[in-house]
């Protein structure tokens, strides 16, 4: 056994903002909270869908605050944000050949954000 103290890195909570991609690593991860914002506020909805009514219309007036709606734009703009860098970083996880040949990175993107768009107004079209 050896009396040595082992060497232990000073760790600041503030590590990541010394280098760009861990800032950025930490803002895409970020984008979780107005998200879960969003899904609180849905989640109630539809449990005031079902009180009834004046449940119903408390909810609605709940969301037509202006703060609430700044909040689910931001939970939208977290949630665009972090569908970009998934499908950007799609090709290089899951490379798709065809006959061989690996397709190009935009195709694939393009084709994930044109799959998005189709969905979108799909549920436009339901609603």
């Amino acid at each position: 056994m050896s009396n040595r103290k082992p060497y232990v890195r000073e760790m600041k909570r503030t590590w990541w903002k010394d280098h760009p991609f861990y800032r950025f690593y930490m803002l895409r991860e970020a984008t979780v909270l107005p998200l879960i914002f969003f899904t609180l506020c849905l989640t109630f909805g539809l449990g005031c869908l079902v009180k009834g009514p004046e449940a119903w219309q408390g909810w609605l007036s709940f969301m037509a605050n202006p703060v609430v709606i700044i909040l689910n734009l931001l939970a939208l703009a977290g949630s665009l944000f972090h569908a970009q860098t998934f499908f950007s970083m799609m090709p290089q996880v899951m490379p798709i050949r065809i006959k061989g040949k690996v397709l190009d990175k935009k195709i694939i993107v393009l084709g994930q954000w044109a799959a998005v768009a189709a969905i979108t107004l799909f549920v436009l079209i339901l609603v």
